[in-house]
């Protein structure tokens, strides 16, 4: 068996007894057998064992005093979490002239594991002992982000057929599956705040697309309008969270370029703008289940 001392431990005395485990020795010096092991005791949804060395342990230094330990029972280290099992530990002795328990606290988690079954106190003095095991639960509550920045089949191209002609002041995009989400473009082709002046574009989630209530997707993107006679594009970038609330609104450029500048150098020979959007980044979440 082995086993670790605890750390240096803050003491105090208290009335209330141990509400884990408690053994009581009568005639304790009669007992020459080097230690003794309690009952399993049940604490935190695990077995455990009071270990007593009434002699002292001296692989712990603890000769010429009483040695405590707390082992965990080892069948459970099958079925705990890989990270083992964490659990505070109050050490007690009944002082009889006081008639009060002095407690030694840990100051910190202990982790029981296939590795390190043990840990207690290698020195003490008493006949009467006891503990608490309080047992941190597993973590059950989590969230996991990740910032995808290599994402399959990043880009997007739309092209608006004879752009001088286009009527209406909204046109949108076919949706495209970026990232494990569907988006897709809205242009107005006059401009939503400079009327007449500049082209407008925003990039949209679908709306078939659901979040959670508190579920967050970060996204980058760059935007270009395309130089069909070189590589000179009108290019923009934007960064944005969508949210719950805010799921259904554009984010994206009311001035991206003016209207002249487009006219001039941005149709192809057929009359048509093209476009490409390209998702830098696109983030995911993982949530724990639902209980």
């Amino acid at each position: 068996m082995g086993s670790t001392v605890l750390d240096a431990n803050p003491s105090t005395l208290r009335e209330h007894p141990p509400s884990s485990y408690s053994i009581k020795f009568e005639n304790i010096a009669e007992l020459d057998d080097g230690k003794y092991e309690s009952s399993l005791f049940a604490a935190g949804g695990y077995n455990w064992r009071l270990v007593i060395y009434p002699k002292g342990n001296a692989k712990d230094e603890g000769s010429g005093f009483i040695s405590m330990y707390v082992e965990i029972d080892s069948t459970n280290l099958l079925s705990s979490p890989l990270t083992g099992v964490f659990a505070y530990l109050v050490f007690f002795v009944y002082n009889k002239k006081t008639d009060k328990y002095f407690t030694i606290k840990d100051s910190e988690l202990k982790r029981f594991n296939a590795f390190r079954t043990v840990w207690g106190l290698s020195q003490g003095d008493q006949c009467e002992f006891g503990v608490d095991v309080l047992v941190a639960p597993s973590l059950t509550k989590w969230e996991v982000v990740s910032f995808n920045q290599k994402i399959l089949d990043p880009k997007f191209s739309w092209s608006l057929k004879k752009f001088k002609e286009l009527k209406e002041e909204l046109y949108n995009s076919d949706k495209f599956l970026v990232g494990g989400r569907q988006w897709f473009l809205k242009v107005h082709p006059k401009g939503v705040k400079a009327r007449d002046n500049s082209l407008s574009i925003y990039v949209y989630l679908s709306e078939s697309e659901t979040l959670n209530a508190e579920e967050k997707i970060y996204t980058r993107v760059h935007l270009r309008v395309l130089d069909p006679f070189g590589s000179i594009h009108q290019a923009g970038q934007c960064n944005f969270w969508r949210t719950n609330t805010n799921k259904n609104q554009g984010y994206g450029w009311p001035t991206f370029a003016s209207l002249d500048k487009v006219r001039e150098k941005y149709l192809d020979n057929e009359g048509s703008l093209n476009i490409e959007i390209e998702f830098a980044v696109v983030s995911s979440t993982k949530y724990s289940p639902v209980n």
